[in-house]
């Protein structure tokens, strides 16, 4: 992978110096990319779900996100005069570069929020030096927001936020429209601070980085006047907070996890609005641990190309896992994370000592998201064992991106990238189910499930007249897998492990100890090691080698599984999953096997003290291991 040495790279992120210098450091290579009136940031050939002018206008938007707070702080930015020009010319309605006039669900409603936030923020820059003229175009362009509708979900609060902005500058604002959004949103609150993204929605990240994140600036922009909702915005915010830290490790990488993964560091965005908003669920130098380890963690990465743009893709560049709507410009969403820096200097914040997670349960459940999420010692290692949805939709690899068995900050997860196979399917942490043809079902939806304790369990048909439930007893390294197959069909199963990568930049060249023996599979590298073992069904260990790019951490990866066969009937098969960070003692994690046995109809897994029992009355005996 290309090595570059961009200044990002280098910046410490410990001061509130080192975070200005980061957001100029991001924005300063965008300048050759404005389009000639300065409307469009035109910074990529590859296409998304709406027309290229559209797009430019995307990325013009996206990044004010981080170019406001950094004008808040007092400082400056040399695409500032370039931006404010651009403006002047984008809702100009006689100007070629005019951005338009916009109709119902238009991806320009989402754009139009970040002016609201600069309307807020710093009207003295973007509102004051506009004649009079160019206030009506830019009022008249922002209000399109008030006469279209957008979707249900977290786009409710863009016409919030545009009113808001034009609260904030003496302007008319539809407050009847606001009311009525704030109120839909208040139909998606699920409970302990969670939301979901709709009516019928996932929890994932645009919980913290969309709902959270627009409710903490209502609460800055509104508290005074609107008290109540203000005070319950907060209180769900401190009650997510003491959830959502469990997705992030202490070496500052958070849980991927869901659709929108591109907008990276985006995951740290609802943190900076917690203290934005004035929230403290945890002491403040908590807070500015995982911001600040988050986006070490973010800068060390392989993100940005060669001239310093960020590019689409989790971990590298990739479009393999990009959603339909993300354009070249998209990414820079990620920008929102540095909304902390419009604290005031003489915040008490930035001479706050960074201080580490604090202690965490090992095991905790969260019901709402469906997860019970595993911390392994005090290694940066979590892992979300997953229930899934009743539910699906439509964007790219959804299946990939909400259903798999289990979710790792350090193994990431794989999309598949075409049909034919298990190398184009790439499935990690699921079962896939062929008919014999070599093209193969994964879990889409559940049909029913349940998060309890130690044990997530789901049913799911990959088709109507197969019924898979599967247990999941949760754990690192080890995790075991339970799944009762009624099939009226013959099936080719596969239970795929933990991906792991194949390379390295620290360990070039390194070859890979395996285990393939039969029932079991281990492959051990100096970084980590991934394996998986068949106790019962007769299973046999093979080791599948993705295509390329299908993970989204590393571009190359190996996935360890077990490979079944049955006839049409009832079939049980029990795997024993395994998934571990470098270390010196992986062998011995690798022996350390948890007790499983079956007697008189239960499956019972003891580890230490714990006994997990699941009930059935169709298996023959398995000798303890």
């Amino acid at each position: 992978m290309l090595k570059l040495d961009l200044p990002i790279q280098k910046n410490p992120l410990k001061s509130r110096e080192d975070l200005i210098g980061a957001v100029q450091q991001i924005l300063s290579p965008l300048k050759p990319y404005y389009s000639e009136g300065r409307a469009l940031l035109e910074i990529g050939q590859t296409g998304t779900s709406y027309p290229d002018p559209i797009a430019g206008m995307e990325g013009f938007s996206r990044v004010l996100w981080g170019l406001v707070p950094l004008l808040a702080a007092g400082k400056e930015s040399d695409i500032w005069d370039i931006c404010l020009q651009g403006i002047k010319n984008g809702t100009n309605p006689s100007h070629e570069e005019y951005w338009g006039e916009i109709s119902d669900f238009d991806q320009r409603a989402v754009e139009m929020a970040a002016f609201g936030y600069a309307l807020a923020l710093i009207p003295e820059k973007i509102w004051q030096p506009l004649t009079e003229q160019e206030k009506e175009n830019l009022f008249a362009w922002l209000n399109q927001i008030n006469q279209v509708s957008v979707y249900d979900c977290n786009w409710l609060f863009f016409p919030i936020l545009v009113n808001l902005g034009f609260k904030s500058v003496g302007l008319p604002y539809d407050r009847k429209k606001m009311e009525r959004n704030l109120d839909r949103i208040e139909q998606f609150y699920l409970e302990e601070g969670w939301y979901a993204d709709g009516p019928v929605a996932h929890c994932d990240y645009y919980g913290p980085f969309a709902i959270h994140f627009y409710s903490l600036l209502y609460v800055k922009l509104m508290g005074e006047e609107d008290p109540v909702r203000a005070q319950r915005y907060k209180s769900r915010a401190e009650a997510f907070a003491k959830d959502f830290m469990y997705w992030f490790a202490e070496d500052g990488s958070a849980l991927p996890y869901g659709r929108s993964l591109s907008y990276r560091f985006s995951q740290a965005a609802f943190w900076s609005a917690l203290l934005y908003a004035e929230v403290e669920p945890f002491p403040p130098g908590v807070i500015k641990g995982i911001i600040l380890r988050h986006l070490r963690w973010w800068f060390k990465q392989p993100i940005f190309d060669s001239n310093g743009l960020l590019t689409i893709g989790y971990r590298y560049p990739s479009l393999v896992m990009a959603e339909n709507y993300n354009s070249p410009g998209s990414p820079y969403w990620a920008l929102k994370t540095f909304l902390l820096l419009a604290l005031p200097e003489d915040s008490p914040f930035w001479k706050t000592e960074e201080k580490p997670l604090p202690s965490l349960k090992a095991k905790a459940v969260q019901q709402s998201p469906r997860f019970i999420i595993c911390r392994q010692n005090t290694k940066s290692h979590i892992v979300a064992f997953n229930a899934g949805y009743q539910h699906t939709n439509e964007h790219s690899h959804v299946a990939a991106k909400y259903e798999k068995f289990a979710y790792s900050n350090f193994f990431g997860f794989s999309v598949q990238k075409a049909e034919w196979g298990l190398a184009q399917g790439a499935f990690d942490s699921m079962l896939a189910v062929s008919e014999g043809d070599n093209i193969y079902r994964a879990k889409r939806k559940c049909e029913e499930y349940e998060v309890n304790g130690n044990v997530v369990y789901t049913k799911w048909k990959p088709w109507m007249d197969v019924e898979i439930k599967t247990w999941l007893v949760a754990g690192v390294p080890w995790h075991i897998r339970v799944h009762r197959i009624e099939t009226s069909r013959g099936l080719d199963c596969a239970d795929g492990g933990f991906a792991l990568g194949l390379e390295h930049k620290e360990y070039k060249g390194q070859t890979a100890e395996v285990i393939l023996n039969g029932q079991e599979g281990l492959v051990k590298f100096p970084w980590g090691a991934s394996g998986i073992k068949s106790l019962y069904g007769n299973g046999q260990a093979e080791l599948v080698y993705p295509n390329a790019n299908t993970n989204l951490m590393n571009t190359r990866t190996v996935i360890p599984t077990v490979k079944a066969s049955v006839k049409p009937g009832t079939h049980w098969l029990i795997n024993i999953v395994f998934g571990e960070l470098g270390s010196e003692n992986i062998v011995n994690s690798w022996d350390a096997v948890p007790k499983i046995e079956i007697v008189n109809g239960e499956i019972i897994i003891s580890e230490g003290s714990e006994k997990i029992v699941i009930q059935t009355d169709e298996l023959n005996p398995l000798p303890v291991l």
